[in-house]
């Protein structure tokens, strides 16, 4: 018989499928011994109650029923965490009847590490059919059991996220598509019906001149409602926009926050869409069921919500581009002051140990250039610098698109690790720009990783202009070529690594630096470069970038720029 159930452990454990792992639990226990009814039920911790998850020799009704911890033999087992055996369920109080004709039962309760996770029961029509050695051995059964119920539903998860992740890689790529704001709201509430279901589900943005929410999209039960605007700060929606966070409220009966709009909704939750720090709207979803949505929810969201409002300030700055000429300067002016917003202010907070800064000058009233600086992870510091080919409003609204692709994928990197080192962001993004179909737009960008704590930065190169390192060694450019995003599909790029140490500086600059042209068409070139870094590099970031752009100045002699200019420095302070 021991050699039987070490057999069966090893079959139950081996299957990693969910539905095959129950549907094949039976068949395996009915070698150990004979029922005539069993069935595997599965804990609900969020709700306390016991459901059936498989059984066999039930009656079909019996499905939907819910037994509550404590209840009946299985709740019974559960709760007291031991087994339960009785040979007349008519003499037993707790027995609940959901097989007819039953007679003798065995309640083993399923435990991981102490904690109960279900039971297996185990029913005949005979009296007295069960004895204290076939409970020993439905319990060594189930131990092996409980194990592979915890791996199937770990292996399903994690199915489940690869999905959600691939799905939130195709919504991303259509809603960037969809450049009319009314369609876009409409569609954005189609997708997320893919990743999470809802009973009512809505969008806000915010109104910035009167200080409150305006619903542009609201749907309950598939069809549109009408809802009242709300103030900043108001309610649930108001208080995560103001304080750019997300909300999950399992009871909105016990949130005083709470303000009802709709009737009979238990839960709700409300999901900032932010660029950068700036909070332009919010996903509202209520439940009529309570604690209804899982932190695991807030994440797939916060995502999507990234999404949308890059996708949302697409279509806006789209239609800006498409008003009349009466209306162009005045929205040209709104997009300049767009694109200023979207560039970081300043460091990530609670980064120690580094100083970061940068100059953007655009050649035109918009510019294809961007950087950023992300903190994906603790002590973790990511510089993101691109230039977008062409200038103008088309290179605008692009590297606004390639900024936000850079920051999306940048953010998963908690949950997807081997796909967001500099190479594999690079490679990600190059694929999608790539399926973006214009060629005659393209994008470099250098992507660095700076772990403050491993004292290391890998930098990944798509074409821009060689960076700058100055160390103990002196300065030099760093060589690291790499095609540029969105030229070719498939491509690969290189990483080179470097140990961080007190006092280095790293400098990244945009073609423009490189190529500013004197009124004799000379450019200004990479040694010209390197000799006013060489001259500033011990000084503060600021005073590296300042000292760039006042060379290139005086260099151009009063000449208009020809392209875009961006300088970024980074010190390690300690």
């Amino acid at each position: 018989m021991l050699t039987t159930l070490f057999d069966l452990g090893r079959q139950v454990t081996s299957v990693l499928d969910l539905d095959d792992l129950l549907a094949k639990i039976p068949r395996l226990i009915g070698r150990l011994i004979s029922f005539d009814a069993f069935a595997v039920y599965l804990l609900d911790d969020k709700r306390g109650e016991l459901r059936i998850a498989y059984s066999v020799g039930y009656p079909e009704a019996t499905s939907a029923m819910r037994l509550r911890l404590g209840e009946g033999l299985v709740g019974a087992a559960v709760t007291g965490g031991e087994p339960i055996l009785v040979n007349d369920v008519t003499l037993d109080r707790r027995y609940v009847s959901l097989v007819p004709g039953m007679a003798s039962e065995v309640v083993v309760p399923l435990l991981h590490k102490a904690r109960p996770i279900g039971a297996l029961n185990v029913l005949s029509h005979r009296r007295d059919q069960f004895g204290v050695a076939d409970v020993a051995l439905v319990r060594q059964f189930a131990a092996h059991v409980a194990v592979a119920l915890v791996n199937a539903r770990l292996f399903e998860r994690s199915r489940s996220d690869a999905d959600a992740f691939e799905t939130l890689a195709e919504i991303g790529r259509e809603v960037a598509a969809v450049l009319d704001l009314d369609a876009l709201f409409e569609r954005v509430a189609q997708l997320t019906r893919r990743l999470i279901d809802y009973r009512t589900f809505g969008i806000l943005l915010v109104n910035e001149e009167q200080g409150d929410l305006e619903m542009k999209l609201a749907v309950q039960y598939g069809e549109k409602v009408q809802v009242p605007r709300v103030r900043l700060g108001e309610g649930l929606v108001g208080y995560a926009a103001l304080h750019k966070e997300p909300v999950l409220v399992p009871d909105v009966s016990e949130d005083p926050r709470y303000i009802q709009l709709v009737p009979d909704v238990r839960s709700e939750l409300v999901i900032p869409m932010l660029l950068k720090d700036r909070c332009i709207g919010v996903f509202d979803l209520e439940s009529p069921e309570l604690d209804a949505f899982s932190k695991r929810d807030v994440e797939i969201l916060t995502l999507l919500a990234s999404q949308a409002a890059v996708a949302i300030e697409n279509a806006r700055l789209y239609e800006a581009v498409r008003a009349n000429e009466v209306r162009l300067e005045k929205e040209v002016r709104f997009a300049q002051r767009v694109q200023t917003a979207l560039l970081p202010a300043g460091l990530p907070k609670r980064l120690r140990g580094v100083e970061v800064a940068a100059r953007f000058a655009p050649a035109r009233e918009l510019g294809g250039d961007f950087h950023d600086y992300l903190a994906p992870e603790s002590n973790t510091l990511v510089v993101a610098v691109g230039d977008v080919s062409g200038k103008g409003v088309p290179a605008a609204l692009y590297s606004v698109f390639a900024a936000e692709l850079v920051r999306g994928r940048t953010f998963r990197r908690r949950y997807l690790p081997d796909r967001s080192s500099p190479a594999g962001v690079l490679s990600s993004v190059n694929t999608i720009l790539y399926q973006r179909q214009l060629e005659e737009y393209y994008c470099t960008l250098c992507y660095s990783i700076f772990d403050l704590k491993r004292r290391t930065v890998t930098i990944a190169n798509s074409g821009l202009p060689y960076p700058i390192r100055c160390s103990h060694e002196g300065c030099a450019q760093i060589e690291l070529p790499g095609v540029p995003l969105g030229s070719f599909h498939g491509s690969t790029y290189d990483e080179v690594s470097f140990a961080l140490h007190a006092g280095d500086l790293y400098v990244f600059c945009t073609d423009g630096v490189y190529e500013a042209m004197d009124p004799n068409g000379q450019e200004f070139t990479a040694a010209r470069l390197l000799e006013v870094v060489r001259r500033v590099h011990g000084q503060p970031p600021a005073a590296v970038v300042d000292a760039i752009v006042a060379a290139i100045d005086e260099f151009r002699g009063g000449a208009a720029p020809n392209d875009d200019m961006t300088a970024v420095a980074i010190r390690i302070t300690a």
